[in-house]
């Protein structure tokens, strides 16, 4: 297959549970297209994150194939997880920052760390990468005197400081005013298509989400593929599981109780006394 038509990231009938009594993911496929931002949508629990670190090489699959670019991600190679993780960037949820190093140094962390570039170097992409994000004015703060939406934009420098071929974001919307929020939506889009990365973009917010992606799967309790589609596609849905998460509708397929024994069970009501 043409490289520029193989997805970028394959996920091949991944199944995976931290432990044998809860399965996370449940032999889902997914292809994230090359160059595409791909939102995964979902519930709390439904596996997002997970899948991230699958990807990451941070765990591996209880059965099925992670393919990073038509190699398949195995975590005993040593070698290999450093190899494809110095192609990729992760902005972290809530963003990660060292506390103790201030807005510059922890831009610089990843230069220093992976590679061996002399200092002026490292300083002028550093600002570069500062300068992408509105912040390089800010070089010289510590993390204790940015507000969080500043914080959110330090953390993505940081996150694309190598170049890196795929970024991966956890949450980045979580806990940012509307304009703040706005602001880091469009710097993941224009990031995406000025570097040509591929973007794979977890989060709750449909808004943003269906504003900036080109692709998006919606996951459920259980690690289901509900539904996957364009933006459009998926906001048109007559799927009464789709149209309950795109509008946020407090009734329908999804519960908001944990699956549990019944509450006369629990509590002991109805039994002899």
């Amino acid at each position: 297959m043409n490289d520029s038509h193989r997805p970028f990231i394959e996920i091949d009938h991944v199944t995976f549970g931290y432990d044998s009594r809860r399965t996370i993911l449940n032999d889902i496929s997914l292809r994230f297209a090359r160059g595409k931002v791909t939102a995964v949508l979902g519930g709390s629990g439904c596996g997002k994150t997970t899948l991230l670190r699958l990807i990451g090489g941070v765990h591996a699959p209880g059965s099925g194939r992670v393919v990073f670019d038509g190699e398949m991600v195995n975590i005993r190679d040593k070698a290999q997880l450093q190899r494809l993780r110095r192609r990729l960037g992760m902005l972290f949820q809530f963003g990660a920052l060292f506390t103790d190093l201030n807005v510059f140094d922890n831009v610089a962390f990843p230069l220093r760390e992976m590679t061996d570039l002399p200092e002026p170097l490292i300083r002028d992409i550093v600002l570069m990468k500062l300068q992408a994000v509105g912040l390089r004015g800010a070089s010289g703060l510590r993390i204790s005197e940015v507000s969080g939406g500043m914080a959110r934009r330090i953390a993505l420098a940081r996150a694309i400081a190598l170049d890196p071929e795929l970024i991966m974001y956890d949450e980045p919307f979580a806990g940012l005013d509307l304009v703040s929020m706005g602001v880091t939506a469009r710097l993941i889009r224009t990031l995406t298509d000025v570097t040509g990365a591929t973007t794979l973009l977890i989060s709750h917010d449909i808004p943003q989400c269906m504003a900036i992606s080109d692709w998006v799967v919606l996951l459920a309790t259980g690690g289901r593929v509900v539904a996957q589609g364009t933006p459009a596609e998926l906001m048109a849905s007559a799927d009464p599981e789709v149209r309950q998460f795109v509008r946020g509708e407090p009734d329908g397929p999804v519960k908001f109780h944990y699956p549990a024994a019944s509450v006369e069970q629990d509590f002991g009501v109805g039994a002899a006394s």
